[in-house]
């Protein structure tokens, strides 16, 4: 297993050397019920810790909220100092210091331990954070951090590079999360920091913790001709392997997390990180290669900045396209057709669209919205 060393801070605790594969807690195996299957979940945790993996990030509201709860019971029988915990402070949950408190007290109880190695405040964006800092959550997370409860103290971002670097530069931060995948790299994006991101953790020297480095999975499935530039390369290597190598590969990354919810999904990745290899200049232009087939098939060039929003007929006209254009990027129609028949609101599609033009009016990219909204309603419907 490969592991990164960490700069020590002050009063970070012990020495940290994490491995570079860490077990995300959001995707594990499930019941037809929805439950946790937690005897197929509990083997993977412990084949991963048996393999090397030493991180392990769960969530508050993970699972309906039951992943704290039975990670928990399974690092009960591992011997504490053998693994790193994180997990995150649903701040949209919390309205007060009070509540946020509670939470935290939960948090200690669900998992049974006295102190958590990583504490996020989960999912970040500007106005969330200036929120959270105004109610003295911050604050006091600072405070537990000093009372020995939180090892290390970050957050996690889904906000475009400006809304980032307000968060990152406000504090001391010990680390910090991002969505960063090679998909996901232009900062003009609402939700991602992309390459500007990543540059300012470096310029910053704070850790980065990469999560979706396959995309929610899309990058494991990639249709063939965008396939066709790595399997040139190495025709054995796994799309979700070539995803991983990528985030690994840049050098102020500690951990990159991976939500595995099956066997064959951890056997490829104890594969890739077992016997890692940095990106070489050919792989990355092969990667680049891949990335331009796959956004060459994007049906619309939608940032989800969502200053077409609110429509006036409660259309998520950002959402639609976003669905539209995973469509046609990976061609994955089982996938699309659920989301898009069991997931996506039906008060919230494109046909409620009454093509009345505010959207385009106020556009920064002058997309042709009303033609696309009935287009793509009608391609989704079909599939």
């Amino acid at each position: 297993m490969e592991y990164r060393d960490w700069t020590k801070k002050e009063g970070s605790g012990r020495d940290i050397s994490t491995s570079l594969l860490g077990y995300g807690c959001m995707r594990f195996p499930t019941l037809p019920d929805g439950r946790i299957d937690e005897v197929r979940a509990e083997k993977l945790l412990n084949t991963a810790r048996e393999a090397g993996v030493n991180y392990f990030d769960t969530a508050f509201p993970y699972h309906g909220g039951e992943s704290e709860p039975f990670v928990g019971r399974v690092i009960a029988k591992w011997p504490r100092e053998s693994f790193y915990l994180a997990t995150k402070l649903p701040l949209w949950s919390c309205k007060t210091l009070d509540e946020a408190k509670a939470i935290f007290e939960k948090q200690f109880e669900r998992l049974g331990v006295d102190y958590i190695d990583f504490y996020l405040l989960h999912s970040l964006h500007k106005a969330r954070y200036d929120a959270a800092k105004e109610m003295g959550i911050v604050d006091w997370l600072w405070e537990q951090k000093a009372a020995g409860r939180i090892r290390n103290f970050g957050f996690s971002c889904h906000d475009n590079a400006a809304g980032f670097e307000h968060i990152l530069r406000d504090q001391p931060w010990d680390f910090c999360q991002l969505q960063y995948n090679y998909l996901d790299t232009d900062d003009r994006a609402e939700e991602i920091a992309g390459d500007r991101g990543y540059a300012l953790t470096e310029e910053l020297n704070v850790p980065l913790i990469i999560m979706e480095p396959i995309k929610g999975g899309t990058l494991a499935q990639l249709p063939p001709d965008a396939a066709a530039p790595l399997n040139a390369l190495d025709a054995d290597a796994s799309a979700a392997s070539w995803a991983l190598r990528w985030a690994a590969s840049h050098k102020n990354v500690k951990v990159v997390l991976s939500g595995m919810s099956a066997e064959d999904q951890l056997d490829d990745n104890l594969a890739t990180f077992g016997d890692f290899r940095p990106m070489t200049d050919a792989e990355n232009a092969a990667i680049r290669q891949t990335a331009d087939v796959l956004r060459s098939h994007i049906k619309i060039g939608c940032t989800g900045c969502r200053y077409c929003m609110p429509c006036p007929m409660g259309v998520d006209i950002p959402d639609n396209f976003s669905i539209w254009n995973k469509l046609g990027m990976f061609g994955n129609k089982d996938d699309i057709r659920q989301q898009w028949t069991a997931r996506f609101p039906d008060a919230e599609k494109a046909i409620h669209c009454v093509r009345c033009g505010k959207c385009e009016a106020v556009c920064p990219q002058h997309l042709p919205i009303r033609d696309s909204l009935a287009k793509l309603q009608t391609e989704l419907d079909n599939l």
